[in-house]
Order: C-alpha cells, then sequence, then structure tokens
C-alpha cells in the first residue's frame, strides 16, 4: 500500500517507519523543513530506542522517504494519516484541533481517486464529522473515506507497541476503507493482534476513554500511598496484593509524583471539557486531574520535609528530569513542578538525565545541568530520584555518599528497598512506605 503520514512528531514518525517495515511504501510530510532535512540524513528529532535504525533500514531499502511537499505525495496515496499536534487549547483545556482541520482542509485539495484520510491524532469525539465536513466543503469531488484509528504507543516502548499491539481499532462504517485498512495492517495478523472495527465515534471515545481510565489508576494509587503514610502500610504490597486479582491487573499501579507526558495531561482535561459540553460531566476523571495536578508540587514538600523542613540555601540533586525513562519527553514532566517547588523555597538544584537535558534547558531556569548522578550530588544535601531511568537502579552509594554534603536519599519512585538504602549510611524516604 502506498500511504502518507502527515506530521512527522512522535506518533507520525514511529507509525510511518513501522509501516514501511511491514512492507508498505511510506511518505512523511511535514512543513517543519529543518525536521525533514535532519530526517533525511537518518537523524531523528526525538529519543526513542531502536528508531533511528529502523528508520535508516527502512530508507536504505527504498520504502522510506521523507518531504514538504504534501500534494504529490497525497495524490499517489491510498491511504493519508494525519498525525499532527492536538495540544491543549490555552483558557479552556480543549484539545486544539487546528492542525487536524489545516491538514484536512490540504489533502482534499490534493486527492486523486478513491482515498482513504485515517485520524491517527488523538482527537475529541466529533472530529472525524467535521473532518469530513471541510473536506467535502475544500473539495465536493474529493472521493474520500474518513476513518478514525487511534494510536496506543508508549514512549519508550512505541516500535513493540506498534508491531505487538493489544488491539487495533478503526472506526469507519465504509466498507471500501475497512478493506484498505485490513490490508494495512495484514502483517500483524501474523501477531493474532485483534483488529477492531467500530464506528468512527466510538473509536475516537476508545482513545480517551482508555487514557483516562489509566491515569486514574496511576492516580488511585498514589492516593493509597498517601494513606500507607499515615497508618504505617507499604503500597508496593498493597498494589502487589491487588494488582495480582485479575480483573484490576498490576500495570500503572507503581505509586509516585504523578502522571505526564505528551498523552494523559492533555487527553484527560479534553475528556472533562467534552463530557461537559454534552451536559454529562465525569467526575472520577475531574477529580483525577486535580488531584494529580496537586501531587507534583506535594513531592517538592516531601523533599523539602525529608532534609528537615526547610531548604532554603540548600543544594538539592534531582535524578531524573523526564515524565519516564526511555524518552527525552519533558512535557508535563513531574520534575518541573518539583523543581519548582524546591526553588521557591530557596533551595538551588543541580540535575541529570540521561536523555532529557536537551529539552529540559529552556524550560527550567537556574538550573546547574551535570554530567553524570555523581556530579548532580556533588554537595548536595537531598539526593532526589524523580524518574526511574535503569542508570539510578544501581548506584555506587559508596561514591555517592563522598560527593553529598548530607546522606539523604529521596526516592519518588521507590527504585530501592529501604534497608540498602539505610546500610549504606543514608536517610531514606520513599513514597507510601
Amino acid at each position: 500500500m502506498r500511504i502518507v503520514m502527515i506530521g512527522s512528531g512522535y506518533v507520525g514518525l514511529v507509525s510511518g517507519v513501522c509501516f514501511a517495515d511491514f512492507g508498505h511504501t511510506v511518505v512523511c510530510v511535514d512543513k517543519d523543513a529543518a525536521k525533514i532535512d535532519a530526517l533525511k540524513t537518518g537523524r531523528v528529532p526525538i529519543f526513542e530506542p531502536g528508531l533511528e535504525d529502523l528508520l535508516a533500514k527502512n530508507v536504505r531499502d527504498g520504502r522510506l522517504s521523507f518531504t514538504t511537499e504534501m500534494k504529490e505525495a497525497v495524490a499517489a496515496a491510498d491511504a493519508v494519516f494525519i498525525a499532527v499536534g492536538t495540544p491543549s487549547r490555552r483558557g479552556d483545556g480543549h484539545a486544539d484541533l487546528t492542525y487536524v482541520y489545516g491538514a484536512a482542509r490540504e489533502i482534499a485539495e490534493a486527492v486523486d481517486g478513491f482515498t482513504v484520510v485515517v485520524t491517527k491524532s488523538t482527537v475529541p469525539v466529533g472530529t472525524g464529522d467535521e473532518v469530513e465536513r471541510i473536506m467535502a466543503e475544500a473539495n465536493p469531488a474529493a472521493d474520500v473515506a474518513v476513518v478514525s484509528n487511534p494510536e496506543f504507543l508508549r514512549e519508550g516502548a512505541a516500535i513493540s507497541d506498534f508491531k505487538r499491539p493489544d488491539r487495533i481499532v478503526v472506526g469507519s462504517d465504509d466498507e471500501r476503507a475497512v478493506e484498505v485498512m485490513r490490508e494495512i495492517y495484514r502483517p500483524l495478523y501474523l501477531n493474532a493482534a485483534p483488529l477492531f472495527f467500530t464506528t468512527r465515534r466510538t473509536a475516537e471515545l476508545i482513545k480517551y476513554a482508555a487514557n483516562a481510565f489509566l491515569a486514574m489508576k496511576i492516580t488511585f494509587i498514589n492516593e493509597i500511598a498517601d494513606l500507607c503514610e499515615q497508618v504505617g502500610a507499604d503500597v508496593q504490597q498493597v498494589a502487589r496484593g491487588i494488582g495480582t486479582d485479575n480483573r484490576i491487573g498490576a500495570k500503572f499501579l507503581h505509586a509516585g509524583p504523578g502522571y505526564g507526558g505528551s498523552c494523559f495531561p492533555k487527553d484527560t482535561n479534553a475528556l472533562v471539557k467534552t463530557a461537559q459540553d454534552h451536559g454529562s460531566p465525569i467526575r472520577l476523571i475531574e477529580t483525577t486531574v486535580a488531584v494529580n495536578e496537586t501531587r507534583k508540587r506535594a513531592m517538592g514538600r516531601k523533599i523539602i520535609q525529608a532534609s528537615g523542613g526547610s531548604v532554603r540555601g540548600k543544594t538539592i540533586a534531582i535524578l531524573g528530569l523526564t515524565f519516564k525513562p526511555n524518552t527525552d519527553d519533558m512535557r508535563d514532566a513531574p520534575s518541573l513542578s518539583i523543581i519548582q517547588t524546591l526553588q521557591d523555597a530557596g533551595a538551588s538544584i543541580r540535575a541529570y538525565d540521561p536523555e532529557g537535558m536537551d529539552q529540559a534547558k529552556p524550560l527550567l531556569a537556574d538550573v546547574a545541568f551535570c554530567s553524570s548522578p555523581y556530579e548532580a550530588a556533588r554537595g548536595a544535601e537531598v539526593v532526589a530520584i524523580v524518574t526511574e531511568w535503569d542508570q539510578f537502579r544501581a548506584l555506587d552509594f559508596a561514591r555517592l555518599k563522598t560527593e553529598v554534603a548530607e546522606p539523604v536519599l529521596v526516592d519518588l519512585r521507590n527504585v530501592y528497598p529501604p534497608d540498602e538504602v539505610l546500610r549504606h549510611g543514608f536517610r531514606y524516604t520513599g513514597v507510601g512506605r
């Protein structure tokens, strides 16, 4: 199949590379000329394990190319995927669909013959209807079928998620489009990936409902962690105790500083606004959003408490800045609020992250960025693990102790057993312990 991917950000690039690896011919289109020039030379603008090598392989084999020119690529396509950004709109939290609608107009003007137009971006219920209307207005003669095909990629594991998905959701009532989508995803039949066909509006809601449920699950275990601290229980044991119940499941039951990233914050906000606009408010998700937002600064206060109640004039080492490991994504990362809370209280910050510091630097003022966790710990009164990168799971505590001014570890991801840290002469504070 001939596929065009409009948007070469995280979702568009991963999807385009993986489709090419299935054997399809893929053209990735983006208006950012610098990004396209970089991709043409094999430089990937995001950090995702395995993506650079897979991109180079498919470019070399002639299945994958990049361009800023949409018209020619779209005219030759069997399917055009819209994978542009849908950030939260300033002021009201709704998804900003400017880029989606702009892409729809340009696609309509360029299509030649029957074309399936697939919304891959995360969009509110009813967006497909509006995309269809816009395309008909821009080109009444266009023979297109608008399909919803939400993505379920985890940053840091996106290639595996794309090639071995739990499910593939396709929303369409056009039989021609259904057959095209079957053919596009046919290579995954060998992995027995269920292809789940629904109406378009149902598919759009599935993505928001899934992300909102997972965000709620994270927030639930975080509130249980707070209760554990008050009653003398261990949240990790509680999580194991409930997670082994197959009605609940163990995933997303890891207490920490709250969720962040490109999906959960904006998608929960967008779902809340959509529900309110339709007179059907979702109180559980409204509360989830509010609890998660306050939790991040609460984790900053936890660090302050571990330092004796004041950090004024003290140095705090922050290990991990990205919202999760194996990505360079800083969007809504808990570290941003945590660091601001500490700086507001008078602390100086030294920070280290294996991949996220270039992305973090424009977002954080007056932070000393370091080349290793040990350099970050130099002269610090508290060392705080904020993101659970693998290299933080085997810290040399003897070396760390020679660097710090005070041996205090705040483990916001519960990476270490408290006894192990105490044995090395550190004071230990975890979450829900």
